[in-house]
């Protein structure tokens, strides 16, 4: 079977991954693996040059020379290296400076007919923009072997610093993915239930946790390993820097698990401290907006570790509790005659078929008026008959009778709410004269 040559099954192969990423993710980020293909291939030819004694190596040495034969031999070996690493940036950077105009071209041009689900994510977190900038690291891991000996001290430095580049877009495209994907989640309805932006920022630390002993260990020449041992004695100190973090991340998941908190809720602290809606539950803070706009920030360990009201259970069920007393003088409580009956049934149309008196030998005004309360909260349009209706006498005290009242309105939005109540509540007032009762008022 005839062989395709090298550079054509190549350019094959890179067309086909860059059609079928191109499908998967249709925001041009697949040109990286296109040229990441092409690097590769670069790579090989570059190491096979540098077998056969590469061009670009011979003319560097000649450079080197004649740098050295005008200049002191270390002046001009660090001239000479200066020049090569000034050279390996400005062509690093050059080729992605153009990578990137035809990135932003190719995106122009494919987002204006046809914007992916996730392309808004993409674009905001700049991620196509971060796994670019891999390319420079690779070019610059490759351009060394073309100026120094494979065995020169100089590449290893050189390779050394181009890891640690490497490393620092690594953490930056990896932050980016958590970031696009906090932001696909933060429009789903789950995420009130369960926010992961707490979850999000403790990987977060754990990322730049992990990417700062790889890179101090690049730096000295050690493993990881070697590291994280040695950083074993010092685990207590760095408990006390992150205590802030630890805290709020098990509390973060303790809230979550026992669907203590949502976005949304209305929670209310015992010290008045916060008295408002959830808007937003990170790592290390619960922000709660107070109903006069005011911002509260709450450490996510206080709300496991002290008791505080949450109304969700209110609204979501099928009322809001209205509880009030009126006092009543105890002065004008009086036994109705049979013309003061008579003339309730007649005025009020709730009283008109009270059946129930008919049984009773004697009727007080304050007995009346609680049946009237009852009927009228019973008939009220405003009011969620399903819930319970309490109409009762408490104990007298020195501002009168009280007669407490309890029911629940069907409407549960405060504004709403309140001016609901106060009409019922205005109308119970207002009527207890038709009963021959006053309402109780300091002198």
């Amino acid at each position: 079977m005839l062989q395709l040559p090298t550079s054509r099954r190549i350019l094959q192969i890179s067309n086909r991954s860059y059609i079928f990423m191109n499908r998967l993710i249709p925001d041009g980020i697949s040109l990286f693996f296109f040229i990441i293909i092409g690097l590769i291939q670069f790579s090989t030819d570059i190491e096979k040059q540098c077998k056969k004694g590469c061009v670009m190596l011979e003319i560097g040495k000649k450079y080197n020379a004649v740098l050295k034969s005008g200049l002191s031999e270390e002046f001009g070996e660090f001239l000479y290296g200066a020049t090569v690493v000034v050279a390996i940036v400005a062509v690093s950077f050059g080729i992605n400076w153009c990578i990137q105009r035809l990135f932003k071209w190719i995106m122009s041009k494919r987002t204006k007919s046809k914007r992916g689900r996730w392309h808004g994510y993409l674009v905001k977190r700049k991620l196509g923009q971060h796994v670019l900038l891999l390319i420079p690291g690779m070019i610059m891991y490759m351009l060394p072997l073309l100026f120094y000996e494979k065995e020169d001290p100089m590449i290893r430095y050189l390779h050394r610093a181009d890891i640690i580049y490497m490393i620092v877009i690594i953490i930056m495209i990896l932050n980016s993915v958590m970031y696009c994907f906090l932001d696909f989640y933060s429009t789903t309805d789950t995420n009130k239930k369960h926010p992961l932006k707490g979850l999000v920022q403790a990987l977060q630390v754990i990322l730049y946790f992990i990417g700062g002993i790889i890179i101090v260990a690049v730096l000295i020449d050690k493993s990881p390993a070697v590291l994280l041992t040695g950083l074993g004695a010092s685990a207590a100190v760095l408990m006390l820097i992150f205590k802030d973090s630890i805290l709020g991340f098990v509390a973060g998941v303790q809230l979550s698990q026992n669907n203590m908190v949502r976005i949304g809720d209305w929670i209310q602290m015992p010290d008045g401290s916060a008295n408002g809606t959830v808007e937003e539950i990170t790592l290390n803070t619960v922000k709660v907006r107070n109903w006069d706009n005011t911002i509260t920030m709450i450490p996510p360990y206080t709300l496991v570790s002290t008791a505080f009201k949450n109304w969700r259970g209110m609204q979501e069920s099928g009322g809001r509790r209205a509880d009030k007393c009126i006092f009543l003088d105890l002065n004008s409580l009086m036994v109705c005659t049979d013309e003061m009956i008579e003339k309730i049934r007649k005025d009020l149309p709730l009283m008109a078929d009270n059946k129930e008196d008919n049984a009773r030998e004697i009727l007080t005004n304050v007995q009346l008026y609680r049946l009237y309360i009852e009927r009228y909260l019973w008939h009220h349009p405003d009011v969620n008959q399903a819930l319970d209706i309490i109409v009762t006498q408490k104990e007298s005290t020195a501002y009168g009778l009280p007669i407490e009242v309890y029911f629940f309105t069907k409407e549960k939005a405060w504004a709403v709410y309140e001016r609901k109540q106060s009409d019922i509540f205005d109308h119970i007032m207002t009527i207890a004269p038709d009963f021959g009762l006053r309402i109780y008022q300091r002198p």
